[in-house]
C-alpha cells in the first residue's frame, strides 16, 4: 500500500531541486517580493469574524457534557450593537422548554426586552427528550433528571455567557436571572455558585434548595410568592403535586438567608403595599444590594400578572414581570 504522505514530499523535493537551480532570475524575484513587503502598511491583527445579531429571535446551539443543549436570544427592537447592554437569562419552571419561558402571554419577557431595551436569554433545561421538552435545572435539591443526573448547569449557563460575549457588548453590571418555580430556584443557585457573573436575581414560587452557598460578592434578591402555592408550600415542604421532588425551604428561610449573605438589616420595611399583596425591603445590606420580598395573597403556584398553562389564572394583585423590571432597571 502506498503511503499517502509520499507523493507530498516528493513533490516537496521536486520544488527544492528546482529552485537550486533557477539561478539569477530567482534572485531577482525574491528581492521584489522583498522591497514590496517593506513597502507594505503594517497590518492590524484580525479575529474570526462575526454575523451581525439583528433584533429578533435567533436559536442557538451548544455542547455542554456530552448533550447538544439550546438556548434563545432575543434581540430588542432599536437594538445599538455598539453600546453595553445589559442581559436577563429567564429559566423555564420544571417541565418546561425555553419555548415555554419566552412566551410572552405567560411571562411578559420578549415584552420588557422590547421596552426597555435589554437582551433576553431563555436557556433550556436538560431533559431526556431530544426534542428539549420536559425539561429541569440542577437548583442542589431540585429537580428531576437534571438533579438526579448531576447536570453542571451553572457550568451551562457560563458557557452561554461566554458565547454571548463573543457576538455583543454586554454590560457587566447588569447581568440578571429570573426564573419561575424550578427556573427561579436555578437563580437562587447562580446567585450563589455564579455572584461574580450576576448582579441581582427575581425568583418567582421557586424558593432556595442549594445544596451549600459561598457567593464570592453580595447579590440582591428579590423572591416573590403566593401564600396559597400549593406545590412550593410557602412555609417549606412539598403540595400533593410535588410531593416527591422535595421538602422544599419555606419563603421565609429562604429570605432570611439572603439578609444573613447579604449583611442586611433584619427588620424590613414596606415599600409596596396593595389589595391582595404587600411587599417588603431589607436595606443596608453590603455592596449595595438588596433582599425584597413581594408576597401575594392568591394566585397558587403562578406568575402573577401573567397566564397559566393549566389551573386558574395567578394573582393579579401585582405584576411579577413590573417588579422584575423595577428590581433589576429602578423602573
Amino acid at each position: 500500500m502506498r503511503h499517502p504522505a509520499a507523493p507530498t514530499l516528493v513533490l516537496a523535493c521536486v520544488t527544492l531541486a528546482g529552485a537550486a537551480h533557477a539561478g539569477p532570475l530567482l534572485e531577482r524575484i525574491r528581492a521584489h517580493r522583498a522591497a514590496q513587503a517593506a513597502s507594505a502598511p503594517a497590518s492590524a491583527p484580525t479575529s474570526a469574524p462575526t454575523s451581525a445579531i439583528l433584533p429578533g429571535d435567533h436559536t442557538f446551539t451548544l455542547t455542554w457534557q456530552g448533550e447538544t443543549r439550546q438556548w434563545l436570544l432575543h434581540v430588542p427592537t432599536g437594538f445599538q450593537p455598539d453600546r453595553p447592554v445589559a442581559v436577563v437569562y429567564f429559566f423555564h419552571g420544571g417541565g418546561g422548554n425555553m419555548q415555554h419561558s419566552a412566551d410572552d402571554k405567560l411571562y411578559g419577557q420578549i415584552g420588557s426586552s422590547d421596552r426597555l431595551g435589554h437582551l433576553a436569554v431563555f436557556p433550556n433545561g436538560h431533559g431526556r427528550l431530544k426534542s428539549g421538552k420536559l425539561a429541569t435545572w440542577n437548583a442542589g435539591n431540585c429537580c428531576g433528571a437534571a438533579r438526579d443526573d448531576g447536570i453542571d448547569d451553572v457550568g451551562f449557563v457560563r458557557a452561554i455567557h461566554a458565547e454571548l460575549g463573543k457576538r455583543l457588548k454586554i454590560d457587566p453590571q447588569k447581568v440578571f436571572a429570573a426564573g419561575m418555580s424550578n427556573g427561579g430556584m436555578m437563580a437562587h443557585r447562580l446567585a450563589c455558585d455564579a455572584s461574580d457573573l450576576f448582579t441581582a436575581i427575581t425568583a418567582v414560587a421557586g424558593t432556595d434548595n442549594t445544596r451549600g452557598c459561598q457567593p464570592s460578592r453580595p447579590v440582591s434578591v428579590l423572591h416573590i410568592h403566593a401564600r396559597d402555592d400549593e406545590r412550593v408550600l410557602f412555609n417549606g415542604g412539598a403540595g400533593q403535586p410535588s410531593k416527591q421532588v422535595t421538602d422544599f425551604t419555606s419563603v421565609a428561610d429562604s429570605t432570611s438567608r439572603w439578609v444573613q449573605r447579604n449583611g442586611c438589616q433584619p427588620t424590613p420595611r414596606t415599600v409596596l403595599e396593595a389589595p391582595g399583596a404587600r411587599c417588603v425591603e431589607h436595606e443596608g445590606c453590603q455592596g449595595g444590594s438588596r433582599v425584597r420580598l413581594c408576597v401575594t395573597e392568591t394566585g397558587g403556584h403562578s406568575w402573577p400578572g401573567g397566564g397559566k398553562v393549566l389551573g386558574t389564572r395567578g394573582s393579579q394583585a401585582l405584576s411579577a414581570t413590573t417588579e422584575m423590571e423595577r428590581f433589576f432597571f429602578g423602573r
